[in-house]
C-alpha cells in the first residue's frame, strides 16, 4: 500500500526506488505507438465501465529509461492542451495507461510551463489546507470545492535516474495532489467524500491574495 488512500503519516509514506518500476507493457504500446508523436489521445471517463476500472486501479512505478516515455509525453502535452477540453494536468490511467507518469502545468515558474514527473511521489503535506474548485478531464460536466494541503513536498526520479525533491505550493501543489491521487486510483469527489468525514477548523486570521487583472485564477 502507498499510504494515499489513508494518509496519515507526514513523510516518506513511501520513497521513490530507482530499481523498482517497469517497462511499458504491449498493451500500453499500442496506445502509445497509436498515432503520431503530436496527436493528442483518447482521455477515459468515469461514465464508461470499463475505463471506470482503469481509473480506479492503482498504478505501477515505471522504469525512468523506457525509451517510450518521449512519446507518450508529447501526446499526453498535447492531449492536456487540447483547445476543446483544457486542462492543467493529467495522469497516465486517464489515457489507458496505469504507470506512474503525470504531466502538470506548473504555475509557479517562468512562463507556466508544462512538464512531466515519473514516479511521482507525495512525501509530506502541510495541515495548512485550502479549499478550490476542482474540475476533472475524466469527469465530464462536473465541478466541487475540494480541501488540499496548501504545501506539498514532492519526490520524483529524473530522465536521467536521479531521485529529485522540492517543496511546492499553492495552486501547483493542487494539480500535484489530484494529479497523483489518480496513480492511485482516487478521483477527486473521493476526496469531496472523505473531507465530509471529517472537522475543519476556519482560520481566524485572513488573508488577502491580490491578482492582476485578466489573469488565470486557482
Amino acid at each position: 500500500m502507498a499510504g494515499e488512500k489513508a494518509f496519515h503519516k507526514q513523510k516518506n509514506e513511501r520513497p521513490v526506488d530507482i530499481q523498482a518500476g517497469q517497462n511499458f507493457s504491449a498493451d500500453d504500446l499500442k496506445i502509445i505507438n497509436n498515432g503520431t508523436e503530436t496527436e493528442k489521445l483518447r482521455v477515459l471517463q468515469i461514465t464508461n465501465e470499463k475505463d471506470l476500472t482503469v481509473l480506479t486501479t492503482t498504478s505501477v512505478d515505471l522504469k525512468f529509461d523506457d525509451p517510450s516515455i518521449a512519446i507518450l509525453e508529447k501526446r499526453m502535452f498535447s492531449t492536456v492542451q487540447d483547445p476543446e477540453h483544457a486542462g492543467v494536468g493529467i495522469a497516465a490511467p486517464q489515457i489507458g495507461i496505469n504507470k506512474n507518469l503525470i504531466v502538470v502545468q506548473r504555475f509557479d515558474k517562468v512562463g507556466e510551463p508544462f512538464e512531466s514527473y515519473i514516479n511521482p511521489k507525495i512525501i509530506w503535506r502541510s495541515k495548512f489546507i485550502r479549499k478550490g474548485v476542482e474540475g476533472c478531464l475524466s469527469i465530464p460536466d462536473r465541478r466541487e470545492e475540494v480541501l488540499r494541503s496548501n504545501t506539498i513536498r514532492l519526490q520524483y526520479i529524473s530522465k536521467e535516474g536521479k531521485i529529485k525533491e522540492e517543496n511546492i505550493e499553492g495552486f501547483t501543489a493542487v494539480i500535484f495532489q489530484h494529479e497523483v491521487d489518480h496513480l492511485y486510483g482516487i478521483l477527486y469527489p473521493d476526496r469531496v467524500e472523505e473531507a465530509q468525514k471529517e472537522e475543519f477548523e476556519p482560520l481566524s486570521d485572513k488573508m488577502q491574495f491580490y491578482i492582476k487583472p485578466n489573469t488565470l485564477r486557482p
